[in-house]
């Protein structure tokens, strides 16, 4: 039995929630996202949740049950208050910034690095040593804030580099004399 998909999904006002044949949908006051079921799995809207439920008894029905469940309640948390990812770039010369559509990150190469900004994103940086990015899609901040951060990851010896707020940094100690 799954831990995580026995669990309904609670719908919080202002969100609508809708099982149309296999897709499942959420629409809120920031956008709107589309799930695919897939055929191991069952959905249901009522009572203002959405339960999931496996169609038998295989290790993969059970397997995409969590999963499912998970992907639905990012679907309902993104659509109604959305997703967000604070990094911090360190290193002398190391900057950011926002230009229309486009990110320009200076990160000590002989060149700029043009990143360039997908529709449903959105980088701002407040500093020039922030970059934040945020969206309703869960699964798409994570992966455009994991390609900024692969540019420059953080170098255990100085820290340099772009890193997750949240994220510390296992320091090694130098050369010594």
């Amino acid at each position: 039995m799954s831990r995580v998909g026995k669990y309904p999904v609670e719908i919080p006002p202002g969100v609508q929630v809708a099982v149309v044949g296999r897709i499942l949908s959420a629409k809120g006051k920031l956008g709107e996202l589309s799930l695919a079921l897939t055929e191991h799995v069952d959905a249901v809207v009522e009572d203002g949740k959405i339960t999931v439920s496996p169609r038998g008894t295989a290790a993969r029905a059970r397997m995409m049950w969590g999963t499912t469940r998970a992907l639905a309640a990012s679907m309902v948390r993104g659509v109604s208050t959305g997703f967000e990812k604070t990094m911090e770039i360190t290193g002398t010369g190391y900057r950011a910034a926002v230009q229309g559509r486009t990110l320009v990150v200076n990160l000590g190469f002989s060149h700029d690095v043009i990143y360039p900004i997908p529709e449903g994103i959105q980088i701002t940086c407040e500093k020039p040593t922030t970059i934040k990015v945020a969206g309703v899609d869960k699964r798409l901040g994570g992966q455009v804030a994991s390609e900024i951060r692969a540019y420059r990851p953080p170098e255990p010896y100085k820290g340099k580099g772009v890193r997750y707020t949240t994220e510390t940094i296992r320091r090694k100690e130098g050369k010594k004399k």
